[in-house]
């Protein structure tokens, strides 16, 4: 595949090796060592087991050369029948656990036709297969931890004819309707789809504050107490929509409850086994108490990044103060640009130290699950970007134009240190005066420059760094190539494919947390600061029309396919949204109560600033804000209320029934077992066999690529001494070259 984002620009034209993917479930990106001959032994025999355990649990698998230094291990389930087994188990534990209404009817291929498995189901099942441990029936493959370190990355094959579909689509109309998102759902999975539910749902919401905003801005101006009053309510009507929004959504994509089915994590270390004193079964334990000791270290945590982040912010929020309105020296057009740089080369890097200390904060507290140690690991995130993104607002609004006055002689450390670097006689300073406009000016900045800046390093960098990233690779193959390197060479009927698949392996995974923290930050910006700057909405209106079709975008050429995940809601995002909602009432009161009617004074400070009257104005507002919230909250429950209650009595139903009729005995796992054990599936101790699929080959006159690609290698002990045979050309490529 050439250029992807070309494919997808470009009229009616078919790019090669995007017609068909093969019938391949998943593809196993495996690194291979190129300099101890230790890690290549050790990488050799992982390989083997890495093929043995998938082949232990019913899947075929093909190996190929993924370039200099790796391998592509091609993956899919070898019997439907295992398949229809782990559709019917997942279902029956969907029911079990409340999420479905009804049970799955023991007929299977009836009911399979009236709920037929959609693409993202079996992808997902096909993931759990494999990544499971071994003593839940799964391959137990974790990549990148212990023993498959090598096991760079396990991901799916893009769609990319639904995704130019998708891309085509998404790009000539303005709103998402219900069919847009169930196509995203039954191709990325519930979790994808909810983030898209929400954007939409966001963006349909600010056209009220994007309308009421230029109004406002035309009329009352900035710091009008009405359109602060609006402004929260809006707040607090968005978010109660959407709490029931997503319940909704979960109600008609059968994932109600969902969030309580969790997966285990293989990294979990656990202390002991005791008996569950509900189930009766084993289960591994970790004490709550060291976890509790472990989880207080979020507030000391929380503290370093007040401690470092705010003092960066701070402290060059000081030297732009300083040099903008104060310095008169040389070089000042250049200095002024020293805090940018400052904040350029520190904020990443303290952010990165925060951010792996915040990952090994979250591995130290032990969950036994991946959604408690992704939402612990959220909150931590959530205080990093709030420090980041709203402290530089919070130190011009609530400390530089009340109290400048009082702190700009402590800036003379400053003037005496531009003072000695300069020989003029004459003062290289001037008398300080507050700046009215610099509020407005940073709220215009972080409300519309940034975003574009944003939408320019998530989406344009990464892909122009690929692009010179494949160039350089290029260049440095033609400059030091001596015929020693190791040549791939691939099948003709093969050969786009694999091509294809290789440049999707070298992509990066993606994480719809990222999408989320930017929508999230951003709505924190609308319910704090949009009384500096009623525009703000409308900036974020067309922002987030267009952040839609790029996150579309980046799925689509700039990521490996996500694993189609479940979701029942946005997670913790949620509580982070209620709370800037909250904050968002305090902060437009005190606002107000500092600037409206009352112009910054000719001493730099603002009308005499009496503490009681601001502090009963936040605690009024405060309480309007919760009175309200428990006003419309109640209005929109109700709303609902009934078809919850006819879900509820529905499943109650469905349950006592199946109960009754089938679980009084045991025979149906039983045949279940038998049945899922047709050509394909291999139990364990048995050697899979390529029977099967050489049989469905044959009923065919003539084989289709795809057929033959599965016909290539006959069984895992092929696929073994083939991959071996590349591990050998590639060790002896690389050692000839060095």
């Amino acid at each position: 595949m050439a250029d992807p984002l070309s494919f997808y620009l470009e009229g009616d034209k078919t790019e090669p090796g995007t017609k068909s993917n093969f019938d391949v479930d998943y593809v196993i990106h495996y690194k291979l060592p190129t300099t101890s001959v230790k890690e290549k032994e050790e990488a050799e025999a992982a390989f083997i087991q890495l093929i043995n355990a998938l082949s232990a649990v019913g899947f075929a698998t093909e190996v190929r050369p993924g370039g200099k230094s790796s391998l592509l291990v091609f993956t899919k389930i070898a019997s439907a029948k295992l398949l229809t087994s782990q559709v019917y188990r997942y279902r029956i534990q969907d029911w079990l656990f409340g999420v479905r209404t009804s049970a799955p009817n023991q007929d299977l291929s009836k009911y399979l036709e009236e709920e037929p498995v959609s693409e993202a189901e079996r992808l997902r099942l096909t993931y759990l297969l494999i990544t499971k441990s071994k003593n839940e029936g799964g391959a137990g493959i974790t990549a990148k931890v212990g023993k498959w370190k090598y096991v760079d990355s396990i991901f799916p094959l893009h769609d990319h004819a639904f995704n130019r579909r998708w891309i085509k689509a998404w790009s000539i109309k303005y709103f998402l309707d219900e069919e847009d998102l169930n196509r995203i759902r039954d191709k990325f999975g519930e979790r994808v789809a909810f983030y898209f539910a929400f954007l939409q749902s966001y963006f349909a919401f600010l056209l009220f504050p994007a309308a009421f905003g230029f109004a406002a801005w035309l009329i009352l101006g900035k710091f009008s107490w009405f359109y602060a009053v609006v402004n929260s309510l809006w707040s607090v009507v968005f978010f109660e929509h959407w709490k029931t929004k997503e319940v909704d959504l979960a109600v008609r994509w059968g994932v109600r409850g969902v969030s309580r089915i969790q997966h285990p994590r293989p990294q979990f270390q656990f202390e002991r086994e005791a008996q569950d004193p509900v189930t009766g079964e084993m289960v591994r334990v970790y004490s709550p108490i060291k976890r509790l000791s472990r989880q207080l270290l979020q507030i000391p945590f929380a503290l370093a990044c007040v401690v470092v982040l705010g003092g960066l912010i701070a402290g060059c929020f000081s030297i732009e103060v300083f040099i903008t309105e104060i310095y008169t020296g040389p070089f000042k057009q250049y200095l002024t640009f020293l805090p940018t740089v400052l904040l350029t080369i520190f904020m990443p890097t303290f952010s990165g130290l925060l951010t792996k200390l915040a990952e090994q904060l979250t591995k130290a507290e032990n969950y036994e699950t991946h959604d408690a140690h992704q939402a612990s690991f959220i909150e931590k995130m959530f205080v990093l970007n709030f420090i980041t993104s709203y402290l530089p607002i919070f130190l011009t609004a609530f400390v530089y134009i009340p109290f400048g006055k009082l702190l700009v002689p402590y800036l003379d450390v400053f003037k005496v240190t531009a003072q000695s670097f300069t020989t003029m006689e004459k003062p290289v300073t001037k008398s300080w005066e507050i700046d009215p406009d610099r509020l407005t000016t940073q709220v215009i900045y972080f409300t519309v420059t940034a975003q574009i800046v944003n939408f320019l390093t998530e989406v344009i960098v990464p892909y122009a760094k690929r692009k010179v990233f494949k160039k350089v690779q290029e260049v440095q193959s033609e400059f030091t190539g001596n015929g020693h390197e190791f040549q791939i060479k691939d099948h003709p009927d093969e050969a786009d494919f694999l091509k294809r698949v290789r440049n999707e392996a070298e992509l990066d995974e993606y994480d719809v947390t990222v999408d989320y923290r930017e929508m999230v930050v951003q709505f924190g910006y609308l319910s704090l600061f949009s009384v500096i700057w009623p525009l703000a909405a409308c900036s974020f209106l067309v922002n987030n029309w267009v952040e839609a079709r790029s996150d579309a975008m980046k799925i689509a050429i700039g990521s490996q396919r996500p694993v189609p995940w479940r979701a029942d809601s946005i997670g913790p995002w949620l509580n982070s949204l209620g709370f800037l909602s909250w904050l968002g009432s305090i902060t437009s009161a005190a606002l107000v109560y500092l600037f409206n009617k009352h112009d910054i004074n000719p001493d730099g400070t603002p009308w005499d600033i009496s503490g009681w009257a601001l502090l009963l104005s936040i605690l009024f507002a405060e309480h309007i804000y919760f009175a309200v919230q428990l006003v419309v909250r109640s209005l929109i429950q109700k709303l609902d209320n009934p078809g919850l209650q006819k879900e509820r009595a529905e499943r109650y139903a469905l349950r006592k029934k199946l109960l009754e009729q089938t679980f009084g005995s045991h025979g149906h796992d039983a045949d279940l077992t038998e049945e899922a054990q047709g050509p394909g599936y291999v139990s364990s101790g048995e050697r899979i066999t390529r029977e099967a699929l050489e049989e469905d080959a044959r009923v065919n006159a003539t084989k289709t690529p795809e057929q033959l690609f599965w016909l290539r290698q006959r069984g895992a002990a092929e696929t073994i001494e083939i991959g071996r045979g590349l591990m050998a050309e590639v060790a002896a490529a690389n050692q000839t070259k060095s």
